[in-house]
């Protein structure tokens, strides 16, 4: 699972990069990344959903080739900021597609968030490129086919999420067949010390509070629910290919063990750092090489202890809907992120309480016939029914 892309890699040592959601926080980092290694990486493509203003910033510094927004109705105005640049502007969801289509793209930075990061992602694998991929949804809702195609010998998937680098990096140089066990840690979001009798009135903005990682705002409400970390080993599962009963969860309130590989001699492997999504983000980028750069080191001494609780399936229910979704198989993962993705949308709107979010996620896989994820086009209304099925649920108050 540990791919040997050395010979894959392009000459002259510089990588050219496709972003896709660049405007995002993995996307900024990601920028960030390339400002620390200019002469190593050529930024040929952008893309974002709808943030024209710091997408056409980003354009103008990168020069990439082109750039796309996929909100449709933001293509006059990117258009008009980008005018005698020489950039191409592209708008609409195969604009994405066109993102990572080009043979002068070596590694694809896929940050957009949802499940409208799937397509890009599969044609991205489909045409043999690198993926650097940050985008949970990808194998939570098309596991399936995104491993056939890797199964295949089509491309390559490095993973971002630290819990999954991390499981990465362990694996570097082991084989498979002695590991025993996956363990990814979770920080208990902003919520894990809080008294459970009160989360019906939990806010927006405390939610949004996270004690460690600073995200965006659905994979924070993610975290306050530890959704997150269910969709995480539904992920899990298909990038390392190991059952569900092999793959754990541990709160670790400090986030430095990002995560663990348990082998079948009894030893472990971890991966500690300090929560900085850019090491990560930098590995992927770069790998199978590490480039020395500023990041901060843990300070030892002054980190003291590190705790480790089992989650809390009373507080935290969303997890264990992600496991049930994951046991069931078929289109149950793509339906609990849809209806996921559609209550985390209600709540930043604040038209649910904190507590309606795995109610509703719970009824909709409750009303969702469960078959088989045969093709892209199945995914696509799976996930459509399923966000359609949390409005109806919403609005007649069912939940």
């Amino acid at each position: 699972m540990v791919p040997d892309i050395t010979e894959s890699l392009p000459s002259g040592g510089t990588r050219n990069l496709s972003i896709l959601g660049s405007t995002g926080s993995i996307g900024c980092q990601t920028l960030d990344i390339v400002r620390l290694f200019p002469s190593r990486f050529r930024v040929v493509a952008l893309a974002a959903r709808n943030n024209v203003e710091l997408l056409a910033q980003q354009a103008l510094e990168f020069r990439p080739e082109r750039v796309a927004v996929s909100d449709e109705s933001r293509y006059a105005e990117l258009s008009r900021q980008l005018d005698g640049s020489g950039i191409d502007v592209l708008a609409g969801d195969e604009a994405l597609i066109e993102g990572v289509s080009r043979d002068d793209v070596d590694v694809v930075m896929a940050a957009v968030v949802g499940f409208a990061g799937l397509p890009p992602v599969l044609e991205a694998v489909r045409r043999g490129k690198t993926v650097a991929l940050a985008n949970k949804e990808t194998l939570v809702a098309g596991g399936a086919l995104v491993s056939a195609l890797l199964k295949e010998g089509n491309g390559v998937i490095i993973p971002v999420d630290s819990e999954h680098s991390a499981i990465f990096q362990c694996l570097v140089g082991e084989d498979m067949a002695s590991v025993e066990e996956l363990v990814l840690t979770a920080s208990g979001g902003p919520l894990r010390d809080r008294d459970v009798s009160s989360f019906r009135m939990v806010t927006r903005d405390e939610a949004l509070a996270h004690p460690n990682w600073s995200m965006g705002a659905k994979i924070t409400i993610d975290s306050a629910t530890m959704m997150n970390k269910g969709l995480e080993v539904i992920e899990a599962r298909w990038l390392f290919d190991l059952p569900v009963d092999r793959i754990s969860v541990l709160v670790h309130p400090q986030s430095i063990v990002h995560s663990m590989v348990a082998f079948r001699d009894g030893s472990v492997k971890a991966q500690l750092g300090i929560p900085d999504m850019k090491v990560p983000i930098q590995y992927a980028l770069t790998y199978p090489e590490r480039w020395e750069a500023p990041h901060d080191r843990p300070d030892w001494t002054a980190i003291g202890s590190l705790d480790f609780f089992p989650p809390d399936y009373e507080r935290f229910p969303c997890l264990r809907l992600a496991y049930d979704a994951l046991e069931a198989g078929g289109t149950a993962p793509a339906t609990l992120n849809a209806a996921n993705e559609a209550a985390v949308d209600l709540f930043l709107k604040e038209e649910i309480l904190f507590t309606d979010i795995p109610i509703l996620i719970r009824r909709c896989l409750e009303r969702c016939s469960q078959g088989d994820a045969m093709n892209l086009e199945s995914l696509v209304e799976v996930d459509r029914k399923a966000r359609k099925i949390v409005q109806e649920l919403n609005r007649s108050a069912v939940h």
